[in-house]
Order: structure tokens, then C-alpha cells, then sequence
């Protein structure tokens, strides 16, 4: 059954190319495509184009589908184009004549466009409740190694001494510029498209408001042509501010994997969360962290992908759009699921607390003389070129001592304002 089914038969290879795994991903999707009949049902009953008793009827099935998506037993045959002839069919299968009503000034390409922008609301709001408990792991792992330095590097070479508090806080902080990014997806998704049909309105008498503040959006998408439009914008908008995420948690990635090697060893996990080789019995790999790493790089693609989809596109609806599901509805769970599992894993670090103690780290320290010389008197650059000479001489012998107090240092990480900012970023959510 297709929507738009004019009483012919396609070529099977015809269907099977232009249908593709739409039914899969709208699996996904089925529960919001209730929500927004609902809506748009409830609107045809406000204007006169239901009856009491027809709302009544069409209210209780629909309750009755959500229901089945919610203990999954909703399926969508092969019989079925996608969700919306699936729902469509149910609907007139128990109701008659009354469930062909449900179409009434409504496309199907407005009911992928609230569907999507139902879905996305969802989706984008458990992701921010991932990264916050992410956060707050960071921010309790900063306070408790606070006072253990670290080695810094510029260049991959032996810079300054950092501290596992500067560390962990420094991603903690990178979180809350990609929540700054979600927001901004969060406000293009949280309009209502519904009501633009095929592009360019309807001639019923429709009340767009209703279903506006029925949905719970928080504003609509006026212009027609507009809603229309935004397929494919929201999805990229959404997608950039995934990447943005995705590049913090594949830095981390990094940063632990090159840790956690013997040339380093600042960090270990246990047994239990690495793997080991094959021929190799010494070995614990973080195949945990290489893989966040891998499929974080891969959902930075996501953008690009999206982009050249759309790029080239005039306004009004093409049946490239359709394509965007297929990469972002799978992105949107591989994120979900590595914020899941840097958690989980990240709860159980052990960090080397004489990382700094290896002669190696000596030079870490040189700037720090430096400074003090400089406390006593001595211009910076003959300061420098003192400090300089030992170090070419063989003759630098570091105290290993650090007095930063300037806010954003080792002696004063500011988890209090981060915690703030956080908490004032997460309010701008609404």
C-alpha cells in the first residue's frame, strides 16, 4: 500500500531501489508519526472536518498503535511503502472511512518533517542528559587527582607540567562549548513544519497554532516553503553539532589510548576493560577507546555527507531527502552509545601518581625556574638564557615543584565556575 497509489503496480525493481531500509528506520520513527497524527487529527476536529465521534475513534486507535510501537510488536511489511501508509492502513483497517480521513490536508512530506523534528527533540534531549553525566564524572575525577601532575606536551615534545585535575576538567569545559552546539540544533528542531503539505500550504481552513502548542514546539515554521526547506538543514544543523561532540570524545579517545602505552603510562584500566593479543601475552589493548575514537571520526563525516546530499537541491521536495535517515538516524545511537561507554569505562581509570618522577620529566620544570628567577629580580630573557645554559650543559636539576594560582591553573581549576557555566548553558536549552 502506497499513499500515493493511483491503482497500478511499479516494477518490483523500481520499488525495492527507490524504497531501499526506509522501513527500518522508520521503526524508529513510528511513535512520533502517532504523536503527529494525533495532533493533526485533534486540528481537523477543531475546523469541522471530524466529527466528535470520529476524533473519538481515531484518538483510540492511534492510543492503541502507541501502545503496540511501545512493546514492539509494530511491524512494517514489505506490503507497506513506509510508517505513514503502515499507520494510515491500521487506522482504516479498524475505522472505515473515517481513518481516510487522517490524510486531510496533510502530505506525507510534512509528515516526515514532524516526525523528524519530533524525533530529533527526543534524541537531542538524551544526548545533553549523556553528556551531563559525563560532566559531572569529569568534574568528580578532576577534584579527586587534582593535586597529581601530569606531563604536558607541545609538539609531541616534553613541555610544561599539567596535573590530571587540568586534565580531566580541560574536557570537562570542551563539553560545555559542544552543549552550546546542541542548543543551536535544539532551536531549528523545535519548530513546527506540520501543516506545509507538500511544500506550499493547503486550502482547508487548518490551524497551524494547535498543532504547535498540541506538540508542545516551541514555535512553528511559518512559511510553507520554508518548513519544506528545512529537510535536510535541521538534519545538518543536528549533525554538526554531533560532529562537534564527537571530536571532543575522539580527542579523549586519543589522549588515553597514547596514555595508556608503556613509552607513557600515565594511565591503566582494568583487565576487565582491555583485551589482549593473540600471540602476545603482555598485552592490554583499549579497544574500548580506539573504537570511541574511530566511530567518533566517522560521525565527523556526517556533515559532509548530509551537505552533498542537499547541496545542489532547489526548494520543494526531492526524493534525495529520503537518503538523510540513512546516515544520521544510525550516528544519532553510535553517539548515544559511546557517551554510554566512555562513562562506564572512565569510572574505572587508574591514574600513575609518579608519572613526573621518570628523569625524563626533568625539563617539564625549566619554565619553572625561569619564573623564579625572574620573582628575584632578573629579567625574563637573561633569565631564559641562564636556565638555558644548565639545560645544554647537562647541569638542570628541577625542584619539581609547582605554584600556579591563577584561575584556570594546576592550583586553581574553577570546577565551581565550570560547573556553572554548564548549568547556565544547560538552561539556555529552553
Amino acid at each position: 500500500m502506497k499513499l500515493w497509489d493511483k491503482g497500478f503496480s511499479t516494477d518490483k525493481k523500481i520499488d525495492l531501489f527507490t524504497v531501499g531500509n526506509d522501513r527500518e528506520l522508520d521503526l524508529v520513527l513510528a511513535k512520533y508519526d502517532v504523536k503527529g497524527s494525533l495532533a493533526h487529527a485533534k486540528m481537523l476536529h477543531k475546523i469541522g472536518l471530524l466529527t466528535d465521534a470520529e476524533i473519538e475513534s481515531v484518538q483510540k486507535e492511534l492510543e492503541r498503535i502507541h501502545d503496540q510501537i511501545n512493546k514492539g510488536e509494530f511491524e512494517i511489511e514489505d506490503s507497506f511503502e513506509d510508517v505513514h501508509s503502515k499507520v494510515e492502513f491500521l487506522l482504516t483497517q479498524k475505522l472505515g472511512d473515517t481513518g481516510k480521513k487522517i490524510h486531510t490536508a496533510r502530505s506525507r512530506n510534512d509528515q516526515v518533517l514532524v516526525d523528524v523534528h519530533l524525533y530529533l527533540r527526543d534524541e537531542i534531549k538524551e544526548i545533553k542528559a549523556l553528556v551531563n553525566e559525563f560532566f559531572e564524572l569529569l568534574l568528580e575525577l578532576s577534584d579527586k587527582y587534582k593535586e597529581i601532575l601530569l606531563p604536558g606536551y607541545t609538539h609531541f615534545q616534553v613541555a610544561m607540567p599539567s596535573s590530571f585535575g587540568m586534565w580531566f576538567s580541560a574536557y570537562a569545559e570542551s563539553l560545555i562549548d559542544d552543549v552550546y552546539m546542541i542548543n543551536a540544533a535544539y532551536r531549528v528542531v523545535d519548530q513546527n513544519p506540520l501543516g506545509s503539505a507538500a511544500g506550499y500550504g493547503s486550502s482547508f481552513p487548518i490551524d497551524r497554532d494547535f498543532t504547535t502548542e498540541a506538540m508542545e514546539f516551541g514555535e512553528l515554521k511559518v512559511n510553507s516553503v520554508a518548513a519544506q526547506m528545512s529537510r535536510g538543514k535541521t538534519e545538518r544543523n543536528v549533525a554538526f553539532a554531533m560532529s562537534s561532540l564527537a571530536g571532543t570524545l575522539s580527542k579523549f579517545a586519543m589522549d588515553i589510548c597514547l596514555y595508556m602505552s608503556q613509552n607513557f603510562g600515565f594511565v591503566s584500566f582494568p583487565d576487565e576493560l582491555t583485551t589482549g593479543s593473540s600471540i602476545m601475552p603482555h598485552k592490554k589493548n583499549p579497544d574500548v577507546f580506539e573504537l570511541i575514537r574511530g566511530k567518533c571520526n566517522k560521525i565527523q563525516s556526517l556533515p559532509y555527507e548530509l551537505t552533498l546530499i542537499i547541496n545542489n537541491l532547489p526548494s520543494g521536495y526531492h526524493r534525495d531527502l529520503q537518503l538523510l535517515k540513512e546516515g544520521l538516524l544510525p550516528g544519532i545511537q553510535t553517539l548515544k552509545s559511546c557517551l554510554e561507554m566512555f562513562t562506564f569505562s572512565l569510572k574505572n581509570i587508574q591514574v600513575n601518581k609518579e608519572a613526573v618522577d621518570d628523569r625524563i620529566y626533568d625539563y617539564l620544570f625549566t619554565v619553572e625556574e625561569v619564573n623564579q628567577l625572574v620573582q628575584e629580580g632578573i629579567p625574563f630573557r637573561d633569565a631564559y638564557k641562564i636556565v638555558g645554559a644548565k639545560v645544554n650543559k647537562g647541569e638542570f636539576q628541577p625542584l619539581k615543584k609547582v605554584s600556579h594560582s591563577h584561575i584556570g591553573s594546576i592550583g586553581n581549576l574553577g570546577l565551581d565556575r565550570i560547573r556553572k557555566k554548564m548549568i547556565k548553558a544547560n538552561a539556555h536549552h529552553k
